[in-house]
Order: C-alpha cells, then structure tokens, then sequence
C-alpha cells in the first residue's frame, strides 16, 4: 500500500496536470473560434467555385483539348493521396482516424493492383505512415495551423499540378478531418483530380424539370483550363480550414476529458490519503494505550 507521502506526491502531481489540461482546453477555445470563423468564410466562396465549374462541366463535349483535370488520363491506375493532419497530439482520435482511413484507401487500392502515393500535410500523418508506406511517400508539407493562409494552398496545389503534369498519378484523392460539429469530426475522403462534378449523379438522374442555359464567354474551355488549377488550390484551402478547426475542436474536447479525469482520480487519491491517515492515526493510539495499559 502506498505511503501517506507517495499519496502526497501523487495528488500533487495530479492537480498540477489538470492545470495544464485546463489552460490548454481554454487555449483550444480560443483558436477554435478563430478557425471555424475561417473556414465559414471560406466556404461561400468554394460553393461559387464548384457550381460554376459543375455548370461548365456539363456544358463540355471531352475532346482532344479539353483538359484533363476533367478529363482525366484515360487511366486510373495510379493514384495520389494527400492525407491532412495535424503538427501537435493531445487532439484525441483526430489524427489517427484521418491516417485510418487513408490507411484503408491506400489497401484498397494496393489489393485492386494499383499504385499509390503519398502526400503528407502534417507531421503527425507523416509520423504514422511512414511505418507502413515509407516506400510510398513522396512528399511532405507542415504547413501549420496556427492559421492557415491560401498561398500555403496554393504552393501546395502548384507541386501537385507539376506531379500531374509529369505524368507521375492519374486520379488524386484528399483525406482529411471534415468539421461538422465541435464533437464530430468525420473523415472524408475527396476526390480532386480529375475533377468530379457536384451532384453530377443526381443530375443525371433527374430526368424530368427545365434545364437552365449558360452562355460563356469565352468558351468552356478555355474558362475551365484557368479555374480548375485554382478550384484545386480552393479544395485544398477549404481542406486545411476544416481540418484546423477539426483540430481544436478535437483537442478542447479530449483536454475537457483529462481535467474531468483528472478530478474523478483526485478525488480518489484524496479519499485513499483520508483512509490511510485514519488509519495510522489509529494504529498510533492503539499502541499507546497498548503501552499504557502494560506500564
């Protein structure tokens, strides 16, 4: 049994880790609401891009010049992942459930007799697959998120225009943390390229209703080879948004879990110290009047 002053030591201990976990909860507070103010902002903007882009999709006859961020190669044999993370721990299962289901597209995609590769934004991600996929990373970014600027987007966009270009993948998928609620963070993977038309599916399946029609100027074409290497830097950004905010909301709930944690064993440890003093105070007097009784 522990000692009065090992139960000492111990709440002492304790009481000092929920101070830190309490002022790291009040500091992801903090920067939650400046990132999910970011990445509310940035969401109009994305849903502009998309639609527009989605209308001059369906507008396009592919041919020989059309582009192949729509297009595509006429393959899908390899394949690109870009998994989002974040820097720092202490976040919970944040990390590991955006590396999770990167893990499981990347064997699926290996047991279909395709080839990946990764790209990673964040050092936790890199840390974690590098154990399994050392072979298949290809680049690494930390691009931080303290907060998130679009020219970091942009540079990384640019990199992955380059790998394309070259020839490197044919299909490339996004997995990140999507921030849906201050409790839930789902991970989510998103196709980038080539790109894939919101709610083409749907459309196509409705059949019935009139169909507006779009004039461009200019022609489809020429507007989708300019916007779709932005709407990539516009993913990406709005990507980074999502996984920030995921990211402290993720952390003020795990650090709101281990100050509560850290009461309950406080509580327990001062009642276990209570216990064991009542019971050397007893001992003390039983052997007092154990010595007093045989004077």
């Amino acid at each position: 049994m522990p000692s009065l002053k090992d139960l000492r030591n111990r709440i002492g201990s304790v009481k000092s880790t929920r101070k830190i976990t309490s002022a790291m909860k009040m500091v992801a507070a903090a920067k939650l609401r400046r990132a999910q103010d970011q990445a509310e902002a940035g969401q109009p903007y994305a849903r502009a891009m998309a639609g527009m882009l989605s209308r001059l999709a369906a507008n396009v006859v592919p041919g020989p010049n059309t582009s192949r961020l729509l297009a595509g190669t006429g393959s899908d044999r390899r394949t690109l992942i870009v998994v989002i993370t974040s820097d720092r721990g202490l976040a919970g299962g944040f990390n590991s459930s955006a590396v999770r289901e990167s893990r499981r597209l990347a064997r699926r995609l290996l047991d279909e007799g395709k080839s990946v590769q990764i790209v990673t934004l964040g050092r936790k991600g890199r840390e974690s697959l590098r154990r399994d996929y050392l072979s298949s990373l290809v680049d690494a970014h930390d691009p931080g998120t303290t907060k998130v600027a679009f020219a970091q987007a942009e540079g990384i966009a640019q990199e992955i225009l380059r790998m394309f270009q070259d020839g490197r993948f044919d299909v490339a998928y996004v997995v990140y943390n999507h921030f849906r609620s201050v409790i839930a963070q789902v991970p989510t993977v998103m196709q980038v390229i080539p790109f894939a038309p919101a709610g083409a599916t749907q459309a196509a399946n409705e059949n019935t209703g009139a169909k507006a029609i779009y004039e461009f100027e200019p022609d489809e074409e020429t507007i989708l080879a300019e916007l779709l290497p932005r709407n990539l830097a516009v993913q990406l950004y709005g990507a980074l948004l999502d996984s920030a905010a995921g990211e402290q909301a993720a952390r003020m709930t795990a650090m709101d879990n281990a100050t509560r944690n850290a009461g309950d064993m406080i509580a327990k440890l001062t009642l276990n110290y209570n216990r064991a003093r009542q019971a050397a105070i007893t001992k003390e007097l039983i052997e007092i009047i154990s010595g007093a009784e045989a004077v």
